[in-house]
């Protein structure tokens, strides 16, 4: 019986088995939009809610003593049981856990046990994502025309991927918040001054900015708001704008927090030193838009090279080449 005839292929991939999993993500993807549209959530309840946990948690730090405040903090039975493995595995350490609950800060996420979980994702999705790879290729043998390296480097791409897919992940959430807080800090600044000109305390003018900015700017409501509890509660003020800085990764809201400490430590006018601030990180943006705008050229050149040129050959040429063909191929009308 002769041989089925095998399948296209590209760079040893089946196109029919690549354009059946590129229909479904599509589907999925179609359908999660959907969700997304018809869903409407408001994104200020979840917001209240880390607030009003924060601000518990300071009161009731401050009102009991050092030995009870252990039972105020919510355990997480995930992430204990996750914290005893990998306690047990000996991986486990302090000063990694405290470079990523600085990340998950970063990110947004406030609750510190999480750290544990991205270590454990580090330790777990190498393995299960390098135990697929080597079952599917070497075990299976899914791609037999591949050669001995060409299996190694794929089972080598996932192995990679597993072990930096959770910092790749967290690092993504870190850029876009950090994004949307260095969008609304000089209109944040601007507010400030006015509340500083008006004559609110500094707490004051972090609450009274964040609840003005916290529909256009929510991550930096979220993080002004947590400033202003802070200021309220912390016995040093200082520690509170250290804080903010220790949250947000960003050089120019370091600027503002050693602002605020210099104006708390040597009564320096407030108002003054945020307007130059605001003012400075305004012509940072401008100048940031602009030297986007002159990138644009360079990087619309490859664009225009793959899809633009080509269709316009097509188009301005095709008719001619269509002519040329036809006369040269004996269609015309004196041919035999």
């Amino acid at each position: 019986m002769p041989d089925q005839p095998a399948g296209p292929t590209i760079l040893g991939f089946d196109v029919i088995l690549i354009g059946t999993l590129l229909a479904a993500v599509a589907a999925m993807a179609t359908m999660f939009a959907i969700y997304t549209a018809i869903t409407v959530r408001d994104p200020m309840a979840k917001r209240v809610r880390a607030l009003n946990a924060r601000r518990e948690q300071l009161k009731a730090g401050i009102t009991t003593g050092a030995r009870k405040r252990q039972s105020i903090v919510r355990r997480n039975e995930t992430t204990d049981r996750m914290s005893a493995i990998l306690g047990s595995l000996k991986v486990l350490q302090d000063s990694q856990l405290k470079v990523i609950q600085q990340k998950l800060a970063q990110a947004g996420i406030r609750d510190k046990q999480w750290a544990v979980a991205v270590v454990f994702a580090r330790l777990v999705a190498p393995i299960a994502l390098g135990g697929f790879a080597a079952i599917m290729i070497y075990w299976v043998d899914y791609f037999p025309e591949w050669s001995a390296f060409k299996r190694f480097g794929g089972f080598a791409v996932m192995l990679l991927a597993g072990y930096k897919g959770p910092d790749i992940f967290l690092q993504n959430l870190i850029t876009k918040r950090t994004d949307a807080i260095r969008k609304g800090l000089p209109d944040a600044l601007d507010l400030l001054v006015i509340c500083a000109e008006a004559g609110l305390t500094v707490d004051a003018s972090f609450e009274r900015v964040s609840r003005e900015l916290g529909r256009a700017y929510p991550e930096l409501g979220d993080e002004l708001s947590l400033t202003s509890i802070e200021l309220s509660f912390l016995t040093e003020r200082r520690q509170a704008f250290e804080n903010l800085a220790w949250r947000v990764d960003l050089d120019a809201v370091k600027g503002v927090v050693t602002t605020m400490v210099q104006t708390e430590r040597y009564g320096t006018p407030l108002a003054s030193a945020l307007r130059v601030l605001s003012a400075e990180f305004r012509n940072e943006r401008m100048m940031r838009a602009e030297e986007k705008a002159a990138r644009l050229p360079a990087i619309m050149t490859v664009p225009l090279i793959l899809f633009i040129l080509p269709t316009l050959f097509v188009v301005i040429l095709g008719p001619a080449a269509c002519s040329i063909a036809d006369a040269f191929g004996g269609d015309g009308p004196g041919s035999n």
